[in-house]
This record gives C-alpha cells, sequence and structure tokens, in this order.
C-alpha cells in the first residue's frame, strides 16, 4: 500500500488559493480636501510571524534605517491539520472520467472517496500605524460572515474541482508601541482561519466495460454443470461513451447442449 508515489499537490493548491485571497488589498494616503497622496499595495508572503517580529527588532531604531522593513506588511502560515469525522464520505464511492487512450481507444480513471481535513491558517498583518492596519482589515471582514469560498481544481486529469469554504475563527489585535518616541512602533492583527478541504488518494485507471455476461445454472451445489441459460448486456448504441445518453440491449439465450463457458479461451466447450 505504502510506497506508491502519488502527489496531487492538494494542500500546495489550497495555500495558493488561500494566499490569492489576500494578494490584491491596498492602503492608500489622503490630503484634507480627499485627493489620494499615496496608495500602496501590501506586499504578501508565505512566512511565520516570528519571522517578522524577529526582523522588526533587529531595525527598531528610527534613526538608523539601514535595514527597516517596508511596513504595512502581511504573511500566512499553516498552523495545523485535524481529520474532520462529521464530512467523512463512504470511503468505498468513486469519482470516475473515461478518457481517449491510443492503446486501447477508452481508459477509465478513477479515484476513491477524499479524506476530509480542516487545515488552519493564520493571516498576520504588520502595519506601522493604526490607520492602515484598519484599511486592511477593514478590506477582509465583510467577505466572511463567517466563511468565503474558493474553488480548487484538486486532480486536473479528471477535471475534478471542489468548492473549499475558509471559514474566519478569530481576530487578534497586538500594539508593540513601547520604550521611547525613536522606537519603531507595530501594530499587528492576527486573523485565524480554518479551510474545510478534502485530500485525495492516488488515481488509478482500468478498461471501459462495454458488455457482460452471466451464465446461469439450475444447480449450484454439484461440481459445474452445463449452463442452461446466458444473459449478456450490451449498451444501445454499442459506441456510446460514458458521458453520452444511451440504454441497454438484453440478450437472453438458453442452452441444452451441455458445454460450459471457458474464461481463458471464450468459447464454450
Amino acid at each position: 500500500m505504502f510506497g506508491n508515489h502519488f502527489y496531487n499537490e492538494g494542500v500546495r493548491k489550497l495555500v495558493i488559493g488561500f494566499g490569492q485571497v489576500f494578494n490584491n488589498i491596498y492602503v492608500q494616503n489622503t490630503a484634507s480636501d480627499g485627493a489620494v497622496t499615496k496608495r500602496l499595495r501590501v506586499p504578501l508572503a508565505y512566512a511565520p510571524k516570528e519571522k517578522f517580529l524577529v526582523r522588526l527588532d533587529q531595525q527598531a531604531d528610527l534613526e538608523n534605517r539601514e535595514f527597516a522593513i517596508v511596513l504595512p506588511r502581511m504573511s500566512f502560515e499553516i498552523t495545523g491539520l485535524s481529520y474532520d469525522a462529521n464530512r467523512k464520505l463512504n470511503k468505498m464511492n468513486k469519482t470516475v472520467r473515461v478518457k481517449s487512450n491510443e492503446a486501447d481507444g477508452k481508459v477509465m480513471n478513477f479515484n476513491y472517496s477524499p479524506v476530509p481535513y480542516n487545515i488552519d491558517f493564520s493571516l498576520n498583518i504588520f502595519t506601522a500605524t493604526a490607520e492602515n492596519g484598519l484599511q486592511i482589515v477593514e478590506q477582509i471582514l465583510p467577505y466572511f460572515q463567517p466563511d468565503y469560498t474558493v474553488t480548487v481544481n484538486v486532480i486536473p486529469e479528471m477535471n475534478l474541482k471542489r468548492d473549499v469554504p475558509i471559514i474566519l475563527n478569530t481576530v487578534n489585535y497586538e500594539d508593540s508601541y513601547n520604550g521611547d518616541f525613536t522606537r519603531r512602533r507595530a501594530v499587528i492583527y492576527t486573523l485565524n482561519f480554518t479551510a474545510k478541504t478534502y485530500l485525495y488518494g492516488p488515481m488509478s485507471n482500468a478498461s471501459v466495460i462495454k458488455s457482460t455476461q452471466a451464465d446461469l445454472y439450475a444447480d449450484t451445489d454439484k461440481p459445474p454443470t452445463p449452463r442452461e441459460e446466458r444473459v449478456i448486456v450490451v449498451p444501445n448504441p454499442a459506441n456510446a461513451d460514458a458521458d453520452d445518453d444511451f440504454g441497454f440491449t438484453t440478450t437472453i439465450s438458453f442452452y441444452t447442449d451441455n458445454k460450459t463457458y471457458n474464461p481463458v479461451s471464450g468459447e464454450d466447450e
């Protein structure tokens, strides 16, 4: 079981989708007459909160700006993964897609039911002023009531897409305005989210079944006896694809020749 390498990039795609939600946030300064004097797109990076705090501490003195980090800035990271039993599906359910194959014409790709997981994210907002922090937060909060849904193309080979709700859990505020007036101020908002996603296992494939045959016997308690009745079912029309609107043709035959079907040779012997 283990050792069969596969990688659907499910968590990676979710991380990219989460980042895209907050990738176009701006702050702007206005004059007394309402004219915009400065407009800045807030940079976003995947990084832990502590990394930015350490970077700010390294250059906390406003009298020396050689290494000062530009604010405002945002970062986000995964903070936890947990199994969600409430969204568990029947593990034997299949998602199927039939595709053309050069060898045998058609092949059926399928994947069993995914595993539900909750992935926790933390979005950190760093600003030098309270006004910039309020601008950023107000551009985010109205969209979460309490969730915002993103669509993730989880398995492109199967054209399988999932709508993933991202739920806003908490909003925390911190103001590190301590020390003398030459110390740099950092207003920090921490928003905690939970994304309810699904993780898929490896994709499998099999040939498309175009015909079924069932032989019926009068007695099953004894050693194999000659078949008496045969039922064959084929799609109608015979060249129908999985996405077509088609029916079935059932053929029932009766036998008294005392022969049995050999699955190896495909003949009645």
